[in-house]
């Protein structure tokens, strides 16, 4: 063999199991393997699970932030804004340069699969054509789906529906789109129309930017699932956002979370953006600005996390980490539970996996050999401690190793090592 991992932790296995892999696959999973390989890795315990899911992002804006300007009201609107000016002075070198930097520190957290929006609305397609390129360069370490995101609307421009085809005809894997942009409610719909005429033509993915307003009567989530429904994609649609769900009436909400369970509609909510973005003009009282993830896991609904904004206009830090992600999720939502942890796990990773529509993705033997091993024990200390990576392991290889802070208190004439761990 290759490689082997020993002594690793794996969901939902009560014993610890040694991992064998040969030729970027993994070919035996038992509680002792006693053939030998030509690196072996101890894992002393420690969680050995499916790398991390990013389901949401814009890497062609991520390292941005302050250029041309900060945006100091903190609100969706002046984001665009600054994003709008920014399209202007963009070169592809910068856009590259940027995302590159930002895919390293993914895969350094434990990212290996990405779905990143490309803003399509610039008039040459240089953004998309950067992340293109960016996909290329860098598919030996991760697995990149772009999905071709008309920032500004599809109507709301002259000749945007041209301009999105011409996007999925260069490479985009995704159609993308914001109904809630568009200039009428009319459009907005029409833009959901169009993106599942295109879908079916070109034989993609759908991921639209839905509902990401505090506005309660925002409900083109319902005008998604009906098109689902009818074209017969279930499984094959995301709404990303979803964050106007947050203040609908209860009674519309129960219903709606219904018909998007019908339809199989992928969720993806974004803790950092969404908290940072929305309810702005609410004062005080301030709901909440992320969508019901509760309500929808617990009807049933694939659930996932972005990070969507890493130091862009849109949201001012970031570290691509899925864990912090998370961690900011159980509070703001109120996943505190035990049983509700383990599904904050599944959202950065199983649930990430079906909203890309990943098939080749488990632990299992016959599996492209892909996998990370964290400093931590279990699901609920990797995620409270925020854990290191100890090894990123792509297609067999360790592509990234992890050593976590040394911490010694000297009290008196004792030392401790402190790592938090109980």
């Amino acid at each position: 063999m290759d490689l082997i991992i020993r002594n690793a932790k794996i969901r939902r296995q009560e014993n610890l199991v040694d991992i064998g892999i040969k030729d970027g696959k993994f070919i035996e999973i038992n509680e002792k393997i006693h053939a030998k390989a030509s690196k072996e890795i101890n894992a002393n315990g420690y969680l050995l699970t499916s790398p991390f899911v990013e389901s949401h992002i814009h890497l062609d804006s991520a390292l941005s932030a302050g250029v041309p300007r900060y945006n100091e009201s903190g609100t969706l609107l002046e984001g665009i804004e600054i994003w709008g000016e920014r399209k202007r002075t963009l070169t592809k070198e910068d856009i590259k340069k940027n995302a590159i930097e930002t895919i390293k520190w993914q895969i350094a957290n434990g990212v290996l699969r990405i779905r990143t929006h490309s803003d399509v609305t610039e008039p040459s397609l240089m953004t998309l054509e950067a992340i293109l390129e960016v996909k290329e360069e860098m598919k030996e370490y991760v697995d990149i789906q772009i999905v071709a995101f008309p920032q500004d609307g599809i109507f709301s421009i002259k000749d945007m529906d041209k301009q999105i085809e011409k996007a999925l005809k260069m490479g985009a894997d995704v159609v993308g789109g914001i109904p809630q942009v568009e200039l009428t409610r009319e459009d907005g719909i029409k833009s959901i129309e169009y993106i599942f005429n295109l879908a079916n033509k070109y034989n993609k993915l759908i991921d639209i930017h839905t509902d990401e307003t505090s506005d309660d009567q925002s409900r083109f989530i319902e005008v998604i699932a009906k098109h689902t429904i009818s074209s017969g994609m279930e499984g094959l649609v995301t709404a990303s956002h979803a964050t106007a769900m947050h203040n609908y009436n209860n009674d519309y909400a129960s219903k709606i979370i219904g018909i998007l369970k019908r339809a199989d509609v992928n969720i993806v909510t974004n803790p950092f953006s969404n908290t940072v973005l929305q309810n702005r003009l609410d004062g005080y009282p301030r709901r909440r600005g992320h969508t019901r993830v509760d309500e929808l896991i617990d009807r049933g609904v694939n659930v996932s996390i972005g990070n969507d904004n890493i130091m862009d206009p849109f949201g001012p830090l970031g570290k691509g980490n899925m864990l912090q992600a998370a961690h900011l999720l159980l509070h703001t939502a109120h996943l505190s539970g035990n049983e509700q942890i383990l599904k904050l796990f599944d959202m950065i990773t199983v649930n990430g996996a079906k909203t890309i529509n990943e098939e080749e993705y488990d632990i299992k033997v016959g599996n492209q050999a892909d996998c990370l091993i964290l400093d931590a024990r279990d699901e609920k200390e990797s995620i409270r401690l925020t854990s290191e990576c100890l090894y990123v392991i792509r297609k067999g290889k360790v592509i990234s190793e992890t050593k976590p802070a040394k911490r010694l208190l000297k009290l008196d004439q004792d030392t401790f090592d402190i790592d938090f761990k109980i």
